[in-house]
């Protein structure tokens, strides 16, 4: 029988209040349908989804589920990457959707009901995905300098709600607002100069919310795609998006995709960036890479 760990973040999602409990009875209910004695564990506070994955690994699990968004998922892949050549195996990762935009799981076409998402997670086959890296900070989704990390920033700081209409009123904001930076990039053997009002590195196709920043990005591929969003002002920006969600904006003006194993960005002050929509202070210098297959999923 697979040794089952399930971490709950009770606090991920749009409606977060008093969902701890229920989450904990939908998760046993589910187990113990499927027949499976699992150890339910519920997060306390930030980055503890991650200290619970590694206690997991430590023990010997063989399956470490997560449920929660696209942060509490990082938290607790971090934990569960093939680091060494050692030959030791790492328990796979499962995932329960619980977060707001839910790019990965909705990559994965996992479903949103969670007695299914663990049936699915217990019962589908091990495979081997890519795992990104930009700043000495792993992602699993997607990574981002620009525009998208200001919004993740302020929707982690500012904004109480989370779902749709909080990323969208956000981003409109910062639409207005924000001042694209000039970026020196090195890829593909070549160094450019640039405008940007995003830089992505895409391991999977969306930002969440079906939004496909990359739309041929694959998990599988051993490559991220680095996507460069050139700057149009406001009503050229603002007349990309629906681009997005028909996953057409790989053929927009002033967007370009590259398929890489490593890209180097360099600017003139230190870079704000995100992984998996958790915004993070960088140097004036970040380098993005892949780990080919070094994540165990069951999904």
């Amino acid at each position: 029988m697979t040794r089952t760990v399930v971490i709950i973040n009770p606090r991920s999602g749009p409606q977060r209040r008093g969902k701890g409990g229920e989450r904990v009875e939908t998760a046993k209910r589910a187990t113990d349908r499927l027949g499976v004695a699992a150890d339910i564990r519920v997060t306390e506070r930030a980055g503890h989804a991650h200290d619970l994955a590694l206690e997991a690994a430590a023990s010997g699990a063989e399956l470490v589920i997560a449920w929660g968004g696209d942060g509490t998922i990082n938290e607790v892949a971090r934990a569960l990457v093939q680091r060494d050549e050692s030959g030791a195996v790492p328990p796979a990762l499962g995932i329960i959707p619980g977060g707001s935009g839910n790019g990965l799981s909705r990559e994965l076409r996992l479903p949103f009901d969670p007695a299914q998402a663990i049936e699915r997670a217990l019962r589908s086959p091990v495979r081997r995905v890519d795992v990104g890296e930009i700043g000495d900070h792993l992602f699993f989704n997607v990574a981002g300098i620009g525009l998208d990390a200001h919004v993740a920033a302020l929707v982690t700081t500012r904004v109480h709600h989370r779902g749709l209409l909080p990323y969208l009123s956000a981003t409109a904001g910062d639409l207005i607002r924000y001042r694209p930076s000039a970026y020196v990039i090195d890829v593909d053997g070549a160094t450019k100069q640039v405008t940007a009002l995003v830089l992505v590195c895409a391991n999977s196709r969306q930002w969440g919310f079906g939004a496909q920043i990359a739309p041929h990005s694959n998990l599988e591929d051993g490559l991220i795609e680095f996507v460069i969003v050139r700057d149009r002002g406001f009503f050229g920006n603002a007349a990309r998006v629906p681009a997005l969600f028909l996953g057409r904006i790989d053929r927009q003006r002033g967007v370009e995709t590259h398929r890489v194993r490593e890209v180097t960005i360099r600017s003139r002050e230190a870079m704000l960036f995100h992984v998996d929509g958790e915004a993070k202070q960088g140097s004036d210098t970040l380098t993005a890479r892949v780990h080919p297959r070094a994540l165990r999923l069951r999904a």
